[in-house]
């Protein structure tokens, strides 16, 4: 890819990632490229569809999790770890409604174009609840599925609740004191 191109590309997600981020995934994509200070042909080139834009900016941030998640399997403390990492998987789609909507399975379906990366990020945070299950502070009977499925019903209560981030935090608390075998 040229360099114009390549610069171009980043332009695009990076304006995207913010329209998303704030408004949700019904923004545009001829909008995200005149708030780019592209055309509409420059987009098209190269992201054919919005389904597409969206994929790259959820690969994006899928890597970025896995990443992380990887550099906390071998925390000094693995409980604090595993329940840092929910709290903040949590903070992070409060902040951004195109990501939450996509966790709560509205707008865009680019599940199964993410498959293989969300098995990664499965691994990782399986890998996290492992270890903390290993140093006692995370009940034994709690798996990938649980954890997966408590940390979608949060995303899928808040934005019932038109994003409250306040109840959600609250009740990744809640759960995280569900999941501990020594509640605070």
């Amino acid at each position: 890819m040229r360099a114009d191109a390549r610069r171009n590309r980043e332009r695009l997600l990076e304006v995207a990632r913010e329209c998303f981020a704030t408004e949700g995934v019904s923004v545009p994509v001829d909008e995200i490229a005149r708030r780019a200070g592209l055309g509409a042909g420059t987009m098209h080139r190269h992201f054919p569809t919005k389904e597409s834009l969206f994929e790259a900016i959820v690969l994006s941030h899928i890597a970025q999790l896995v990443d992380e998640a990887r550099s906390l399997a071998e925390a000094e403390d693995p409980g604090e770890a595993f329940f840092g990492f929910c709290l903040g998987m949590v903070e992070r789609g409060m902040k951004n409604r195109g990501l939450a909507e996509i966790l709560a399975g509205a707008g865009i379906d680019a599940k199964a174009r993410i498959a293989a990366e969300t098995e990664q990020l499965d691994r990782a945070l399986e890998r996290l609840v492992e270890r903390a299950q290993g140093s006692g502070q995370v009940r034994a009977d709690i798996g990938i599925a649980d954890v997966r499925a408590l940390l979608n019903s949060i995303h899928t209560a808040a934005e019932r609740e038109q994003g409250d981030r306040r109840m959600a935090l609250r009740m990744m608390t809640v759960i995280c004191d569900g999941l501990r075998t020594n509640p605070r």
